[in-house]
């Protein structure tokens, strides 16, 4: 078992994987943390700003803007989702095969 994740940590494109969604990930995780951290920041320096009313009725605007960041986290999820399904697992897929043959 040692012997086959030695050869696995030397494939070229088991590298190549790991440093494309390496990257992928970092970009992701760099989006969700400015969108959450920027809503938190928002409400801790600028409540008025997201305290303001949606025309004049009783939602503010921090409702939206937070959905919103909850939605972004789901379409992230998706898309990591998405790209893992298309790009990342052929590859895993094609390096276990060779393994067991």
């Amino acid at each position: 078992m040692e012997d086959a994740a030695a050869r696995l940590a030397r494939d070229p494109r088991y590298i190549a994987l790991v440093r494309k969604r390496g990257r992928f990930t970092i970009i992701l995780t760099v989006i969700m943390l400015i969108a959450y951290f920027g809503f938190i920041l928002t409400i801790a320096f600028d409540k008025a700003l997201l305290s303001t009313s949606i025309s004049g009725g009783a939602t503010s605007w921090g409702i939206p803007v937070g959905l919103g960041v909850i939605a972004l986290a789901i379409l992230l999820t998706g898309l990591y989702v998405w790209r893992a399904n298309r790009d990342f697992d052929p590859v895993i897929d094609a390096l276990r095969a060779e393994e067991r043959a």
